[in-house]
């Protein structure tokens, strides 16, 4: 996997912190640098965490269904950016987000908003990426856009967030679509 589907597909996994940094930044009373790093940390090191875990599960299975292993990576990243797209275009469900960004709130956010990243480790498993540099680098992509998330959030408010959520699904389609394509002979 190159640097550049790397970085795709960190963009595309941060995409849900992203728009849950910018709800934070709306309910903060104030911008302050230091809720941007919370942000940041909390969000950035469980994006770069959960790869880890997927690919370790992922090694433990990955022998016994090599055959299939671009399925199941299309299928999974297939399943994930559907979900994505599917919360961005429905109903707006009323996100109550307060402006706490306390250990316990941000813990759960960046435990919920990097479940996807959990299946992309297992899916990296059967690519045979080095998970060390791709948890890395998916953790400052993340850091950083969360980071600048809630910043975007307290200027622009909360009409981007269905646009980067939707945008973020549509990134991990083609990703799987791309290396199912690999994966069968049309590509590359």
């Amino acid at each position: 996997m190159s640097y550049i589907e790397l970085f795709i597909i960190a963009i595309g996994l941060s995409m849900d912190a992203f728009a849950v940094s910018i709800c934070k930044g709306l309910a903060a009373r104030e911008q302050k640098l230091s809720n941007s790093l919370k942000a940041g940390l909390y969000f950035g090191g469980f994006q770069g965490l959960m790869p880890v875990i997927g690919y370790l599960l992922g090694v433990n299975f990955s022998a016994a269904i090599t055959s299939i292993d671009h399925w199941v990576a299309f299928f999974l990243l297939l399943f994930i950016g559907g979900n994505m797209c599917r919360e961005a275009l429905g109903e707006e469900d009323e996100e109550q987000l307060n402006d706490s960004f306390q250990p316990r709130e941000m813990l759960t956010l960046a435990v919920a908003t990097s479940i996807d990243a959990l299946a992309v480790g297992v899916s990296f498993a059967f690519l045979q990426v080095n998970i060390a540099a791709a948890a890395g680098f998916i953790a400052v992509v993340t850091f950083v856009l969360s980071a600048i998330g809630v910043g975007v959030g307290a200027v622009f408010g909360s009409c981007y967030k269905s646009r980067a959520e939707l945008v973020g699904g549509v990134v991990l389609i083609l990703m799987g679509t791309k290396i199912l394509l690999e994966h069968l002979g049309f590509l590359g």
